[in-house]
């Protein structure tokens, strides 16, 4: 265990030089009018979780990743490639989530200032954590938590989250590395990708297709209630090649205006695009989210170090100010718990959304969006500009802000007392003084024109 530990440390200094920053000028948006509304909406909410959970959670580890026989993966020293593959197979024989409680997850997301949900219903390794009829490899049938009455642990997820009205959507993985249809024994694995030639073996990649949709439709086919985001992953497959242009129509005539995710792929299946572990360089005018870990990992690695509330606050301006939402990768424990440590950062940030969150929620870009430290959005009707101060870790607070542009024309009231600002313009220069004795902590500004 010491050992999958240490490695799981290294491969999370590993990822994230791995990151994948997929924006791109070619975005395509759509002409379903349900669509766009849910784009729009979506686009105002701005905050959301992503959550890995599977059999990668039972030992703490990369989520999925060691399976893959690639140059950047690490295993146990001494290990073969096929022992591994069994023993990480054999896990599902292990993940017994006893406390598993959603109603937990969502009340911790919700107080965290969250605002959408995306819960991963099956990653690259292949275990579902929903009830397949396609497959006995899923938490409903694989190991011993599949007599319990919530064994169909996506349904439960999904009804928790719409419970505290949140938008609700299903990652889901098109590479399924223990479909034999994808992987077949066969051959050697020797990357991500499918591990023969389609035109030799057709019947092969036909039984990975008609797997594939199969499992989608049961996702979107209405059992697990209307979704309101389905998020592809495994850019290295896109949805064409697996009919997503069939089943997309039909998904959206249960949950209309789905939005798609095809991520990396672009195209009209991208009805948003993805960055992933870092914000665009730049403003961008059309919708994407940054996916962004808590941890240095996707999935609970036990100890693992997490970002400050301050950190989180001041990515999330950044990438409001640049058009975006932000999308937080929290991991449930393997018992079935957000683990207390997580969620005390997650109720500081939700505490000051409380008396922040009008510089996030429902704004949108404006022309001069950053200064230094701070980062401007605008309201929707235009007449109001904020500003976050990013304030860093180990920082303190100085007595004024300055930035030049966005003048105000009327008064500049700080969010996180409500208190008026002494606000001086000078040469197109504002600079506003701080009241004494404020907590420590981004600042939030209201700048009426």
């Amino acid at each position: 265990m010491k050992r999958l530990l240490i490695l799981s440390v290294v491969l999370m200094a590993i990822l994230p030089l791995r990151a994948q920053d997929n924006t791109n000028d070619n975005y395509i948006w759509p002409e379903d009018p349900a669509v766009l509304e849910k784009l729009d909406r979506w686009q105002d909410l701005k905050f959301g979780v992503l959550m890995h959970w599977g059999l990668y959670s039972v030992p703490g580890i990369v989520e999925s990743w060691n399976l893959c026989n690639e140059d950047w993966i690490v295993r146990p020293e001494g290990s073969t490639y096929e022992g591994y593959k069994q023993w990480y197979w054999g896990l599902s024989k292990e993940f017994n989530p006893v406390r598993f409680n959603p109603e937990q997850w969502a009340q911790v997301f919700r107080d965290a200032g969250m605002k959408y949900m995306i819960f991963t219903t099956k990653h690259h390794d292949g275990f579902c954590l929903f009830d397949s009829a396609y497959t006995d490899f899923s938490i409903a049938k694989a190991g011993p938590f599949k007599g319990n009455p919530k064994a169909d642990a996506a349904k439960y997820v999904f009804d928790a989250f719409r419970a505290q009205d949140f938008l609700v959507g299903a990652y889901f993985s098109k590479p399924d590395w223990h479909c034999d249809g994808f992987w077949n024994p066969y051959y050697a694995t020797p990357n991500r990708h499918i591990n023969y030639k389609v035109d030799m073996h057709p019947e092969w990649w036909e039984k990975y297709v008609t797997y594939t949709q199969n499992q989608l439709r049961e996702l979107t086919g209405g059992r697990y209630g209307k979704l309101d985001i389905l998020w592809l992953d495994g850019g290295w497959i896109s949805g064409e090649q697996v009919g997503l242009p069939e089943i997309l129509p039909e998904a959206r005539r249960v949950s209309p205006g789905l939005l798609c995710v095809d991520r990396t792929i672009g195209g009209p299946n991208e009805n948003y695009q993805t960055p992933e572990q870092n914000v665009p360089a730049r403003q961008l005018n059309h919708p994407w989210e940054s996916c962004i870990t808590l941890g240095n990992d996707w999935g609970w690695v036990k100890d693992q170090p997490y970002k400050s509330a301050r950190r989180v606050i001041g990515t999330l301006a950044e990438i409001v100010a640049k058009g975006g939402c932000m999308v937080l990768g929290v991991g449930p424990t393997p018992e079935g718990l957000i683990e207390e440590r997580a969620a005390v950062i997650l109720r500081e940030i939700g505490q000051w959304l409380g008396r922040c969150g009008e510089a996030i929620y429902n704004t949108r870009i404006t022309p001069d969006y950053n200064d230094g430290r701070l980062w401007f959005s605008a309201a929707k009707d235009g007449k109001t500009l904020y500003a976050v101060y990013a304030l860093p870790d180990g920082e303190t607070l100085p007595e004024t802000l300055e930035w030049s542009g966005n003048l105000p024309k009327g008064k500049v009231t700080l969010l996180n007392n409500g208190k008026k600002l002494k606000t001086s313009v000078k040469n197109g220069k504002v600079t506003v003084t701080l009241p004494k004795n404020l907590s420590q902590e981004p600042l939030a500004l209201r700048i009426d024109l």
